[in-house]
């Protein structure tokens, strides 16, 4: 049995996204200072950015820890991971910001990595048989 046959599979994306999330959260929030010449994005921007990950990974990580997460919950997870990855392309494409070489990079593997976990997520849901009422 590999790990996609797991039935636990779903589930364990889910607390790996809630800790990648409260990770990031956490070094955009306490760090946007530190962090926001060098990767050359608004302080700003990647304070609320960040603040913005730590309910997200709360509310991630309990779907996570539930035997059978209800499957419009995480539906709704997989759609923010999309809308995240896709609005992080957008803030480089339109010029919302104006990054610098490490910003540029940083925003693109943040997007890349959020877009796996919705990958993953929706193979899990798929995989997964809906709880029985």
């Amino acid at each position: 049995m590999t790990i996609l046959d797991s039935p636990r599979f779903l589930n364990k994306v889910l607390l790996v996204d809630a800790a990648t999330s409260a990770a990031t959260g956490m070094l955009m929030l306490l760090g946007a200072a530190s962090l926001a010449p060098l990767l050359g994005l608004p302080e700003s921007l990647l304070r609320h950015a960040g603040a913005s990950l730590l309910p997200f990974a709360a509310l991630v990580a309990f779907l996570g820890s539930r035997e059978h997460p209800p499957r419009p919950a995480v539906w709704a997870i997989v759609a923010c991971n999309a809308l995240w990855a896709i609005d992080s392309i957008l803030v480089l494409l339109l010029g919302w910001a104006s990054p610098s070489l490490p910003g540029k990079l940083f925003v693109v593997a943040q997007a890349a990595a959020v877009a796996v976990l919705a990958e993953l997520q929706y193979f899990g849901l798929r995989r997964s048989r809906p709880a029985i009422a």
